[in-house]
């Protein structure tokens, strides 16, 4: 999910009255980041709140195990709590707990899964699936979530959803999460992970929310000065492309049914507060709404995740506190630039639960009472393994520095004042202090690390990334 796909952040299309009250009635942060912007990265720094240079998970790459010794479910549970999943986990083993006393599982879109770790030589995914196995023996066994015929990265086409709207993934993992506070241990306090497959493709909203936004004019995406330079404007006609100018009557559908799943999401948020409610543990009880990484969606005729851009690495981020007791600012808006690697030390730190030696993150407990009186970091650094697109970035939240580590291409954007990121400053005379000053930054952030980026002092490009560093292989 983008970054400023809510409403409360003043969105022009997008309607989300459920997280908008949240956030109201919260803390809302304004510059939220997935430092490596894909589904496994941005969740190792979730479990573990490592940076990625410690999880060592730099890019994506399936298939490789998931052996932390500490992780966000594990030390709430050490610390008494009953643990719980339902939604996605993307780790591997599939089924591997990683921490939590239990999983209910939807993954997404792997229909078959070959798993090493498996008895089985060739296990299907609905052996691993929870959903998949409730959705056939619910609607029938001939069904299948492949149905529609829409691949898991189809960014740029749409169907709405075919079944009845309670059999969406959406509302299986709500339906699931309110079992879950019918039967966990009432003795313990809890932690739910509450995690939704959409808005990530495939573009599948029940009709009802696909008819709220299909005839919606939608404003044009942003395309920066630097777009040709860069290699635009070449035209697609694959669902799945990363790249190109996509007929605007199809991407208007897509942004349409993208849209649409947030609404539907929100609205199934809206359930489960409503549970937490029924069951009387939502004033005691602290929720955090985030996203792993956010979405393209035709910004410089980009698409999908893995860049450095605003649309594919910032990411939506409140926290709410019902009960009062943490010291909230309610309604507080923060604009210091954090990242997911704090989510894990920020709930150990309301719990009342010791935070690893091996955590990077900082809890944002003090920035939500606005007690850190300017002693917030400076900056993150943030990367991904891509290809010929492989890509550093480093940013405050105000200015942002992009290095592209095959090509040498360097960018640079202020941030405040050209928040869609259209005009490369790098490009223009006078600039050369501000550049030099991240480039040093990202130096040091580079230097040492195995893939040659660093060599006396300066940035090397050419050098072959890897989605994964040796120490985790």
């Amino acid at each position: 999910m983008r970054w400023d796909c809510l409403s409360v952040m003043d969105h022009p299309i997008v309607e989300t009255p459920n997280l908008d009250s949240l956030a109201r009635s919260g803390v809302l942060f304004r510059s939220a980041y997935a430092a490596t912007p894909t589904c496994i990265p941005a969740r190792a720094a979730i479990f573990t709140g490592m940076s990625q240079r410690s999880h060592g998970r730099v890019g994506y790459q399936d298939r490789v195990p998931w052996n932390y010794e500490h992780t966000l479910p594990g030390e709430l549970a050490k610390a008494g709590y009953h643990t719980q999943c339902v939604g996605k986990m993307h780790v591997y083993p599939t089924r591997s707990l990683c921490g939590f006393h239990n999983v209910v599982l939807h993954d997404g879109y792997f229909h078959y899964y070959r798993d090493k770790h498996s008895t089985l030589a060739n296990q299907q995914f609905d052996e691993c699936d929870d959903y998949l196995r409730w959705l056939r023996e619910t609607a029938g066994a001939h069904h299948d979530i492949t149905d529609l015929g829409l691949d898991c990265n189809a960014s740029t086409v749409t169907r709405p959803w075919h079944l009845p709207e309670h059999m969406h993934p959406t509302n299986w993992t709500v339906s699931q999460s309110i079992d879950f506070l019918r039967r966990r241990d009432p003795g313990k306090p809890f932690f739910l992970w509450t995690s939704f497959v959409r808005p990530h493709s495939p573009l599948d909203p029940p009709q009802a929310y696909f008819d709220m936004y299909k005839d919606l004019e939608m404003p044009d995406p942003p395309v920066g000065d630097w777009v040709e330079r860069m290699g635009g404007g070449s035209g697609s006609s694959d669902p799945t492309t990363i790249f190109g100018e996509v007929p605007a009557r199809r991407l208007n559908r897509a942004r349409a049914a993208y849209y649409a799943l947030i609404t539907h999401i929100d609205d199934q948020i809206g359930r489960l507060l409503n549970a937490l409610q029924e069951y009387g543990v939502l004033r005691n009880t602290l929720i955090a709404f985030t996203s792993d990484h956010g979405e393209m969606i035709g910004d410089h005729h980009f698409y999908r995740k893995a860049l450095p851009y605003e649309g594919s690495a910032k990411i939506p981020f409140l926290v709410y506190d019902p009960s009062g007791s943490l010291g909230f600012r309610k309604g507080a808006v923060v604009d210091e630039v954090v990242e997911l690697r704090d989510i894990m030390p920020t709930l150990l730190d309301a719990a009342g639960a010791p935070v690893p030696e091996s955590v990077d993150g900082s809890s944002l407990l003090p920035l939500c009472r606005k007690e850190t009186a300017g002693r917030w970091r400076e900056y993150i650094h943030g990367e991904h393994a891509f290809g010929a697109l492989s890509n550093h970035y480093v940013t405050n939240g105000r200015e942002k520095y992009i290095w592209y580590s095959q090509s040498g291409e360097e960018q640079l954007f202020d941030l405040s004042s050209d928040p869609q990121e259209l005009v490369n400053l790098a490009a223009q005379p006078g600039r050369e202090e501000r550049i030099a000053l991240w480039r040093e930054r990202l130096i040091g952030e580079l230097d040492g690390r195995e893939e040659g980026y660093v060599d006396q002092g300066r940035l090397i490009a050419g050098r072959t990334p890897q989605a994964c560093l040796i120490h985790i292989l």
